[in-house]
């Protein structure tokens, strides 16, 4: 399983700030290693962010995000001690969710 993500999440007024760093190796499916051959195509292909169980956010990726990718966006309607969750998976089935409380 792939290193914690790190959330941040915090509230000003009804709004909440998200900022996850995501530790995943994204290969293209292009590269080649030392002996010429081609490296296995392996990203992330679909997040989805939650405010308190209920998803707010659904993002489809390809291999043309960058190695740990970083993600940003803001929630209205939240609030101090709400609960942010974020989910992943990647082509080949692997999954990651993590999870932070809005400070």
């Amino acid at each position: 399983m792939a290193d914690p993500m790190k959330i941040r999440a915090s509230a000003k007024g009804d709004v909440v700030d998200v900022r996850v760093l995501m530790a995943h190796e994204m290969e293209t499916g292009q590269r080649k290693d030392a002996d010429g051959n081609t490296i296995p195509a392996w990203y992330i292909s679909e997040v989805v962010a939650s405010l308190n169980d209920k998803p707010v956010l659904k993002a489809h990726w390809g291999p043309a995000i960058a190695k740990n990718p970083y993600m940003q966006f803001k929630i209205r309607g939240g609030k101090a001690g709400d609960k942010v969750t974020i989910s992943w998976v990647d082509n080949k089935g692997d999954k990651r969710t993590d999870e932070a409380k809005v400070s």
